[in-house]
C-alpha cells in the first residue's frame, strides 16, 4: 500500500522536533482525520537553514512532514515556497488516494511557516510559539493553541482537535 520511501520516512523520520528560536512557524490541521502539523523554519541569507516538524497523525502524515523538511532544507525561501503537494507525493513515490490530503497538509504547513516568516519581517505579527494558549483578552481562560477550543480543567489532549497539549496548560 505504501512505497518504500514512505515507509522509510515513517519509520525513520528526519528533522523531528521544534526550533525554539524559529523565524517562522506554520501550523495546519485536518479535523476530519485528526492530523496536526507544525513546521518550524530558521532562515539564513534567504535560505532555509534549518527546518523541523512536530506531527500528530498517521504514518503518511509523519512521512509527509519528514519529506517536506528534507525538500525545503537548503533551498531559498522562494524555492521552498513553490513546493507543492504534488511534489511531496511524487518525492515519496506516491501516496494512496485516501492519504493524498496529507501531502496538502505538509505543503500548507511549510508555506504557512514561510508566510509567518515574511509577516514577522514586515512587522505584521509578533513572534509566536505554539504554546501560547492563555488569552487574558478572553477572560483569562485557557484555549487550545491549535483549534482555539476552550479547555476546561487539566487535559492531556484537546477534545476538539485531538492535539497533545503543552504541559503548562
Amino acid at each position: 500500500m505504501y512505497s518504500p520511501i514512505v515507509m522509510d520516512h515513517f519509520k525513520n523520520p528526519r528533522n523531528v522536533g521544534e526550533l525554539e528560536d524559529a523565524d517562522g512557524l506554520g501550523t495546519v490541521g485536518n479535523p476530519v482525520c485528526g492530523d496536526m502539523m507544525n513546521v518550524y523554519i530558521k532562515v539564513k541569507d534567504d535560505r532555509i537553514d534549518d527546518v523541523k516538524f512536530k506531527t500528530f497523525g498517521c504514518g503518511a502524515a509523519i512521512a509527509v512532514s519528514s519529506m517536506i523538511t528534507e525538500m525545503a532544507k537548503g533551498k531559498t525561501v522562494a524555492e521552498a515556497m513553490k513546493i507543492t503537494n504534488a511534489d511531496v507525493a511524487e518525492a515519496l513515490g506516491g501516496l494512496p488516494k485516501n492519504k493524498l490530503h496529507c501531502s496538502n497538509l505538509g505543503a500548507d504547513a511549510l508555506q504557512g511557516a514561510i508566510q509567518n516568516y515574511f509577516d514577522r519581517r514586515a512587522g505584521k505579527v509578533a513572534p509566536t510559539t505554539e504554546a501560547e494558549d492563555h488569552h487574558p483578552e478572553k477572560g483569562g481562560k485557557c484555549y487550545c493553541p491549535f483549534c482555539e477550543m476552550e479547555m476546561k480543567g487539566e487535559a492531556e489532549f484537546c477534545v476538539g482537535c485531538g492535539t497533545e497539549l503543552p504541559h503548562e496548560h
